[in-house]
């Protein structure tokens, strides 16, 4: 062995093509590898749509039947899948429900980000309050709202683990009203301490998915201004 490895070390180095340009020629560039994140294969894009309508297709399950009254053959069929199918994507019937949570709230945390990223600089805390309410609105009663109504239901069906995981991220969703919060306060246009004025809003905001109905009463432009009046005073 250790006459190969000295064999093998005194070869010649192997010639490059470059040795035989003129004097002078500047030697090619080695291919430069494309940034950010490799292009995903069209196996993980069909993938990802399957788990996805496997999310969206329990969330409506478990909003109209119950946890406990959705089989894992109901999911597959409204999914358009085999019956075994949801297992390739979840280990369990729990770990459905808990991504349909999780990932709903993140979701929301970050369009939560980006409404207050479009509001002007130094925007009133009234406008700020605006915004929170009306996105909050829109993730309550949007097209992808079914989350909600899960977690405000099935919360007891999740792991205390899983739990405590989802509460870190609603606590980040709800942590960003703080500020708003504080700033009206301070002006006087708050109708109750910061703290409890957030319990009080969410309590009445969520309650909306019990009676706002789309076809009928007000858009949620206007829901979002009779809130507003509600919360703090005019000023």
């Amino acid at each position: 062995m250790r006459a190969t490895a000295l064999s093998l070390a005194s070869l010649p180095a192997r010639q490059h093509k470059t040795a035989d340009l003129a004097p002078g020629t500047p030697a090619a560039a080695p291919p430069r590898r494309p940034r950010g994140r490799p292009r995903k294969t069209a196996q993980e894009r069909s993938d990802g749509n399957r788990r996805r309508q496997l999310m969206d297709g329990a969330a409506k399950l478990f909003r109209s039947k119950g946890f406990a009254a959705t089989g894992t053959r109901d999911i597959a069929a409204a999914a358009g899948m085999h019956s075994g199918s949801p297992f390739y994507h979840f280990a369990s019937k729990s770990a459905l429900l808990f991504a349909v949570m999780n990932e709903g709230m993140a979701s929301a945390v970050q369009s939560q980000q980006q409404a207050l990223a479009a509001l002007a600089a130094q925007a009133p805390a009234r406008e700020c309050l605006r915004a929170l309410i009306r996105h909050h609105f829109e993730v309550l009663l949007g097209p992808h709202s079914s989350f909600i109504a899960v977690m405000l239901y099935e919360w007891r069906s999740l792991t205390p683990v899983q739990r405590r995981r989802i509460a870190l991220v609603k606590d980040s969703y709800e942590a960003a009203w703080m500020p708003t919060l504080t700033a009206l306060g301070q002006q006087g246009l708050l109708q109750a301490e910061p703290g409890v004025a957030r319990l009080f809003i969410f309590g009445a905001l969520n309650w909306a998915v019990q009676w706002f109905a789309p076809d009928k009463g007000k858009s949620i432009d206007e829901l979002t201004e009779q809130a507003l009046a509600l919360f703090i005073h005019a000023g």
